[in-house]
């Protein structure tokens, strides 16, 4: 059997996980063992993080609407029910984005609702 010198590759496997775990505490970024686990748990923490970051957004964005909504004497299911039949199409995103920025639009909009 060829024999097969691996030094480069394994060399370059270490490094490339080491790389991603500069900046963890102690041990967890100098041994490889120890940050070989914290890379992949941080991979997997990302990956979830990616899809609850949306979750909360949109939360974030309805307690917006929310209130904003209340101020102008109304609920947020309310507003999105009457927005809906008036075939106002926008987003929640825009939607509380309005009501921080311009309270002044948002109220006319609320009003264009009835």
């Amino acid at each position: 059997m060829v024999r097969v010198k691996r030094g480069n590759v394994a060399r370059k496997r270490r490094k490339k996980i080491l790389s991603l775990a500069s900046g963890y505490r102690g041990a967890h970024s100098v041994l490889f063992r120890v940050a070989n686990q914290q890379v992949m748990k941080a991979l997997r923490y990302s990956y979830i993080g990616r899809k609850q970051k949306k979750r909360i957004f949109r939360r974030i964005w309805i307690s917006r609407i929310n209130a904003a909504s209340r101020l102008n004497g109304r609920s947020y299911s309310q507003l999105i029910h009457d927005l809906k039949k008036s075939n106002i199409d926008i987003n929640r995103k825009m939607l509380s984005q309005i009501a921080v920025l311009d309270s002044a639009t948002f109220k006319s909009l609320v009003e264009s609702t009835n």
